[in-house]
């Protein structure tokens, strides 16, 4: 089930930030504070299986471009289909608050999201050199949800 986060959601949450991306994990008071909804552009969605939060997403909507800020899947609950729901979801919010593309980063060593961002329609648009605190360079990706942005009209996760 996809839902909207909720402020009981921020130290699962913030735990699944610190397993899924490691020294790139925004603190847990940034999760509270966005998952509280005090960055008021940005939005969260929660993934649960069985009641129990195993997924999450972030997405900064502004005008019209959303920003996938954040999207992480649980290792053992990856492969079915959670991401791409989770994506699904913010790409239909993204339309319906007027966006007409979705942008994102991923550093460009991770070839299985790089994959799966292929594989919902994302094309390359930039590259942003020592992007992450490593120093790796980000893949700038970007999903049109409207004709006339960059390709046809996609719908994410289906």
């Amino acid at each position: 089930m996809i839902r909207r986060a909720t402020a009981a959601d921020a130290d699962v949450l913030a735990v699944l930030e610190a397993d899924n991306l490691g020294d790139d994990a925004w603190s847990p008071g940034l999760v509270a504070t966005g998952v509280a909804g005090d960055l008021p552009t940005v939005a969260w969605w929660v993934a649960e299986v069985d009641g129990t939060v195993v997924a999450y997403a972030a997405a900064s909507i502004v005008a019209d471009i959303a920003e996938l800020q954040r999207i992480a899947v649980d290792r053992g609950h990856r492969r079915r289909g959670l991401a791409r729901a989770l994506l699904a979801e913010v790409g239909a919010t993204a339309r319906a608050e007027g966006a007409d593309r979705v942008l994102l980063e991923v550093r460009e060593d991770n070839a299985e999201a790089l994959a799966f961002y292929a594989g919902q329609g994302f094309v390359e648009i930039d590259r942003r050199r020592r992007y992450y605190r490593d120093g790796a360079t980000a893949v700038v990706l970007r999903l049109p949800l409207l004709r006339g942005c960059g390709g046809a009209e996609v719908t994410p996760g289906r």
